[in-house]
């Protein structure tokens, strides 16, 4: 790789890699066509690589292109949390951002941060099953209570403690009168989530597939617990959650039941590996005492 890659171009490949089109990637960077495929012809000599292979069934990744696409992204994330801290820096004063996923509490971490640093301004947001590790990686938040499964690349990740996985019903549903329910039985049920979020159903609805039961499969997906609580208490699937989340998000019309053959959830704490600062230290130390079973 150049000791002088080029960030814009670095961006540019980004959009053609995830539009797998020149046009569209030119329209969502609002430049000429000519330009882009110009700019990605420089980097891919500047690389010594090719990165894309172009025929009339449209644009594909080379498996360099393929590889480069994790270190760009690592790359544009990392650039923007640097730009992030250097301003926030400028603006003066102590400032700190942690994030939590539903059903995490992380009152007494913040607390216990204050108690250690009076005068750091100590601010709280909600993430995202899609967002809670990114917005780590640029940036946007200093630590994050993060819900396994995760990619850990360029993470520090301190395990704190496990719960149960409960499945969420239709408050109307046959199952929802048992005490609990078996992967059987939800193998059948359309899930509301990337099956590999929940590998045990995953696993179990292929084996009835693998033996010549119909397992018809819906791609419809909600992105936050709200659209997915939506989705299930309007009888289009059901969705697997940590036992907490679904406690915290009580409604009439859906319920919750324990599932045997389900591993427990893994809560963590996450920042980024190459950070070190005495807040961060204190955060670590504070979740070590307040979750001495987490390793």
């Amino acid at each position: 790789m150049p000791d002088d890659l080029d960030l814009r171009k670095v961006r540019y490949f980004v959009a053609v890699a995830e539009e797998l089109s020149f046009i569209r990637a030119a329209e969502r960077l609002h430049i000429a066509q000519p330009v882009l495929t110009r700019q990605i012809k420089v980097l891919e000599r500047e690389l010594g690589v090719e990165l894309f292979t172009r025929s009339t069934r449209g644009t594909r990744l080379t498996p360099a292109g393929a590889e480069f696409l994790d270190e760009a992204r690592a790359v544009l994330r990392s650039a923007t949390a640097a730009q992030r801290r250097v301003r926030q820096t400028a603006r003066g004063g102590s400032e700190l951002t942690i994030g939590f996923m539903p059903g995490i509490l992380p009152t007494a971490t913040v607390r216990a941060l204050r108690e250690r640093f009076p005068e750091l301004r100590v601010e709280v947001v909600r993430t995202c099953w899609d967002d809670q590790t990114e917005m780590v990686l640029d940036g946007r938040i200093d630590a994050s209570f993060v819900r396994f499964p995760i990619d850990p690349r360029g993470l520090t990740v301190i395990p704190l403690y496990t719960e149960p996985r409960v499945v969420v019903l239709p408050a109307g549903h046959p199952l929802a009168d048992r005490e609990r329910v078996g992967l059987a039985d939800l193998a059948l049920l359309d899930l509301l989530q990337e099956p590999d979020a929940v590998p045990e159903w995953r696993d179990a609805s292929a084996a009835l597939r693998a033996g010549g039961r119909r397992v018809e499969s819906r791609p419809l997906r909600g992105r936050t617990v709200e659209e997915k609580l939506e989705l299930v208490a309007g009888e289009r699937g059901i969705v697997i959650l940590p036992e907490s989340t679904a406690r915290f998000y009580t409604r009439p019309d859906v319920t919750h039941r324990p599932v045997d053959g389900l591993t427990p959830h893994q809560v963590a704490l996450a920042y980024e590996a190459h950070r070190g600062s005495p807040e961060l230290c204190a955060i670590e130390e504070i979740v070590r005492e307040q979750y001495p079973g987490g390793r």
